[in-house]
């Protein structure tokens, strides 16, 4: 795919299959050693990388801290109850609707009632 994607260390290994079956060249923050890093300290690793980056904290999908357009993109899985097959299946349906370049630059959640996406402001 091309794509680079990092998964947040609040999601089990298991929850990456869709995205390994996808063909996405996953990275995850318990395999690069940096578990436990704070979100302050982790943010920058990760643009710096230039990964689109999936994650289950809600305080990433928060546009204020993290503005569209500033990073390579976040998604972030609000299922409607949590456990693993829960995370793996909402983001197995999220990819089945929408390829991760298209939402490149945007901070999106999905949810068990759809995909939001605020996009970077164009000119």
């Amino acid at each position: 795919m091309g794509l680079l994607v990092k998964v947040d260390e609040d999601l089990s290994p298991a929850v990456c299959e869709p995205l390994v079956t996808r063909g996405y060249d996953l990275r995850t923050v318990v395999g690069q050693g940096w578990s436990g890093t704070s979100d302050a300290d982790l943010w920058p690793k990760i643009v710096a990388e230039g990964v689109f980056f999936i994650t289950a904290d809600k305080g990433f999908g928060d546009v204020r801290v993290y503005p569209p357009g500033t990073h390579p993109g976040i998604l972030v899985l609000r299922p409607a109850r949590e456990s693993i097959a829960a995370y793996r299946d909402l983001l197995a349906e999220t990819l089945a609707a929408v390829e991760l370049r298209n939402l490149t630059g945007s901070v999106s959640v999905a949810s068990a009632s759809g995909l939001r996406s605020r996009r970077p402001e164009t000119d």
